[in-house]
């Protein structure tokens, strides 16, 4: 399968719709995109079970900003409608196929679980952080994304 663009009217439904969904946020004149893009589209042949959906940071600025992309490249995984990866940073082939084997592994009733122990925990009124001993559960603050 190859790479297709998300964009803000298509982003929610992608990802929730779809097993396990790989994002690639780029920008057209940054080098490391560039260099990674083939990378990117090339895994997206090798695992037709995956959706593989690139997103324009200079044309989704939106969806970057709700997604918390400081910085492109930035490589964001979903499985089953949750943000279970995000990393900024190119990477190689080798370390794309190993991403994808391990989103693939995850028990996700562990992940809810644990990211419904999260949302539960109140965060302190005055610093706005996590009590604690414990986590916000947001990963990554994601459109999508588990706590956003």
């Amino acid at each position: 399968m190859a790479t297709f663009a998300l964009t803000a009217a298509n982003f929610e439904q992608t990802v929730s719709t779809h097993s396990m969904v790989l994002v690639d946020f780029w920008a057209p004149w940054c080098g490391p995109c560039r260099a990674f893009g083939p990378i990117f589209e090339e895994a997206s042949r090798e695992h037709p079970g995956v959706v593989f959906g690139t997103v324009n940071t200079d044309a989704e600025q939106e969806l970057a900003a709700a997604a918390n992309i400081a910085s492109v490249p930035t490589v964001m995984a979903f499985r089953e409608g949750t943000c279970v990866y995000s990393q900024p940073g190119s990477m190689p082939k080798s370390g794309l196929s190993e991403l994808i084997d391990a989103v693939g592994a995850l028990d996700m009733d562990e992940v809810r679980a644990h990211v419904a122990a999260a949302r539960a925990t109140p965060l302190s009124r005055a610093s706005g952080q996590p009590q604690e001993g414990t986590t916000a559960g947001d990963h990554g603050g994601a459109p999508g994304a588990a706590g956003s």
